[in-house]
């Protein structure tokens, strides 16, 4: 049976992720993401698609989340809750974990603006109720035909894993279990606060407390996960964000060698080839140090999870190298809580972070501080975080209005934003300029613009090194503009030889997918599958030609048999006339050729023919001729003729044969299509051949 594929969102755009994929008669839902450029109901993907009548918990076998940025999860407590799905749904630990500060920080952000958010937090409360979480690697069974497995993505705050986990990380035995609880309760209360209190405050719904819960088992990664999915014989992996270049605190993707008949992939920076890591931060370093030395105030418009502990660790360790006094904030209370997240599963970080904190907590940041309303025009320089990461609204926005008309401060915009949005806006501006902020408001910009070179998705020369890792017979493109996504399109295909697709939204595309057959075998076909097939050869060892190769050899067994599909089996081709009760036919084919007398023969009387004793004699001659070219040519007494396999030559009489004449005996040759290449060089001999009257 073939894939569908109902693109809802991130169809030839940036945001509000959401594809739908029926596989083998199971409808799969991957990610439920917004759009933030509308504040309607047109951020959300078109749910009617996926059902008329509204019934989507009969309409879906499961949803899976790949992470908790709004656009691949925006929608979900809105599609809960409002539109009353009730199904299964799926992601991992740390995404169930932060998914709820993601969500609540965008509805406050949505309300301050003055507008009504269209779920409430005790929508967002309710839906991650319905969540199951699940580790990277472990197969889930959603029901007894779809199996699901996560693997890490390293998109945000996904964590390198170690190559061998030390004592205190392995799965605990039965006795060990119980001694294993303090060492986490040790680590909450590092952090100066009472274990209790920090679950009140960070985890409503006990999200903390399950994520405890499952750090004992084995190490774990945590955030963004690829999701792979297979029903029946058909399997697929779905990307989600994912990035195959490590840095300071996430690695690179991690995933197995699958047999896939799809990928579903992230195309944002399609045809882009980004410099190292080290020319990236070198260059957001720069521009920062110059603002704040000139005196001017840094606005780091970005999202209270991922990005901001990215640049914090990278800023911290910068000013404590450099001794800069110019303070660091962070204005979003989601982003205290991210940190004390981060601060609490230590054991997630990445290997550096972990191989430090015994001296320190990489995440206790000394140059970091929560910021004040009352500093937003404060004297001196600064460098604020603030959310959201797009500019469309909230705090980051009311900064900017304060702070972009001076040509001193800058603004570091975020590596990609949806197209209309204020971000993408100021990214294609002409500094100075008059930005547009609402309907009836416009600000002037003179301030400067920097494009942050950091991204948490794979740039072009990512995505073809995992589809030249999984090599599946089929790629889809979403999350990318289109013109990026045709480039890499005909790249996949022309260097791969993959088939590519990038529909647009609410378009459904069909992929052909693999159906295996059981079919058992008969005694006849296995016993010619045990035949021994020898090759041999000979391997030079070292350089030193006086040291005699060695000889190797190999035994490939082969069986040649024919499948019958009704009920299946394989059988030999011998056995198949019988099973099938029809007789053999052999494809043959014939041709006249002659062997020509010496002159003193075509001389003789017209009438001269060889008498059978002649011919007799003739046939040895023949024989003794070819069979020098051919040792296996044997003769055919009762055909009167001689045979090379399936090549038979036999004379033709004068009354049998219309070419006949006195210059040439003629021979009746016939052989199979297998052997036609044999057949026209015993023909060449024969016609060479030239006969005297002694020889006959």
């Amino acid at each position: 049976m073939a894939i569908e594929c109902l693109v809802l969102g991130a169809g030839q755009e940036v945001g509000k992720s959401c594809v739908v994929v029926t596989i083998n008669g199971k409808r799969i839902m991957f990610d439920c993401g917004m759009h933030m450029r509308y504040k309607d109901l047109r951020q959300y993907p078109d749910f009617s698609l996926i059902s008329d009548s509204g019934e989507f918990t009969s309409s879906l076998s499961c949803v899976i989340i790949t992470h908790f940025h709004l656009d691949h999860i925006g929608a979900l407590p809105y599609f809960t809750q409002v539109c009353g799905y009730e199904g299964p749904i799926y992601m991992t630990y740390p995404t169930k974990a932060l998914a709820p500060l993601a969500l609540e920080d965008y509805r406050n952000t949505f309300e301050r603006g003055g507008e009504k958010a269209q779920f409430t937090s005790e929508h967002i409360a309710e839906c991650m109720k319905k969540v199951t979480a699940v580790d990277l690697k472990q197969t889930i069974h959603v029901d007894k035909d779809i199996q699901i497995r996560a693997y890490y993505a390293g998109h945000i705050h996904s964590h390198r894993r170690p190559s061998r986990p030390d004592r205190s990380e392995r799965a605990p035995t039965a006795q060990s279990a119980p001694r294993r609880r303090p060492t986490y309760l040790a680590r909450l209360t590092h952090v100066g606060a009472k274990p209790t209190s920090i679950m009140a405050t960070l985890a409503p719904g006990a999200f903390l407390t399950t994520l405890l819960h499952s750090t004992p088992l084995h190490p774990k990664v945590l955030g963004a996960a690829m999701f792979y999915a297979k029903v029946g014989d058909a399997s697929l992996v779905y990307t989600g964000d994912y990035n195959m270049v490590p840095d300071r605190h996430l690695g690179a993707a991690q995933i197995d060698q699958l047999q896939l008949d799809l990928v579903i992939s992230e195309s944002t920076y399609a045809t882009t080839y980004r410099d190292s890591k080290y020319v990236q931060e070198r260059e957001f370093l720069k521009a920062v140090h110059k603002c704040v030395t000139s005196g001017g105030k840094v606005l780091i418009p970005s999202n209270a999870l991922g990005r901001t502990q990215e640049l914090c660790l990278l800023l911290d360790d910068y000013w404590e190298r450099t001794n800069l006094k110019v303070p660091i904030y962070f204005s979003s209370g989601s982003t205290i809580q991210a940190n004390l997240y981060h601060k609490i599963l230590i054991n997630w970080a990445s290997q550096n972070v972990k191989d430090t904190h015994a001296r320190h907590n990489a995440l206790d940041f000394k140059n970091v501080r929560s910021f004040d309303r009352s500093l937003i025009n404060a004297p001196g320089p600064c460098v604020l975080f603030a959310s959201p990461g797009n500019l469309n609204g909230g705090f980051s926005l009311e900064i900017l209005k304060h702070w972009a008309p001076y040509k001193e401060n800058l603004v570091m915009l975020p590596g990609s934003c949806s197209n209309g949005i204020i971000g993408s806006k100021l990214m294609s501006a002409k500094i100075p300029t008059q930005i547009k902020l609402d309907e009836n408001v416009k600000t002037d910009v003179r301030c400067q613009i920097h494009k942050l070179a950091f991204s948490a998705h794979t740039d072009g020369k990512g995505i073809m090194d995992l589809v030249t890792f999984l090599l599946p017979k089929h790629v889809l493109l979403v999350h990318g503009e289109k013109p990026k996504m045709a480039a890499l399109k005909e790249k996949i295909q022309s260097e791969l030889g993959i088939e590519c697709c990038y529909p647009a939204n609410n378009e459904t595309v069909t992929i052909p997918s693999t159906h295996h057959i059981e079919a058992g075998v008969s005694d006849a076909f296995l016993q010619s599958c045990m035949a021994p097939n020898f090759m041999f050869w000979k391997t030079n060892v070292g350089s030193d030609e006086r040291t005699p190769p060695i000889l190797q050899v190999h035994d490939d067994r082969v069986g040649q048999g024919m499948l019958t599909l009704q009920n299946p089996r394989v059988f030999t081709q011998n056995e198949l006339r019988d099973v099938l009760g029809v007789e053999n036919h052999q494809v043959k084919f014939a041709h006249c050729c002659s062997a020509a007398y010496d002159s003193e023969v075509s001389n003789a009387a017209s009438d001269w023919s060889p008498s059978t004793s002649q011919k007799n004699s003739l046939l040895q001659l023949l024989f003794g001729l070819v069979s020098g070219d051919f040792p296996d040519c044997i003769m055919h007494d009762c055909q009167k003729g001689i045979q090379v396999g399936s090549f038979v030559a036999s004379l033709c009489s004068r009354e049998e044969c219309p070419s006949s004449n006195a210059d040439a005996l003629h021979f009746r040759c016939t052989w199979s299509v297998t052997e036609e290449e044999l057949a026209w060089k015993v023909i060449s001999l024969v016609k060479n051949v030239k006969l005297s009257r002694e020889s006959t």
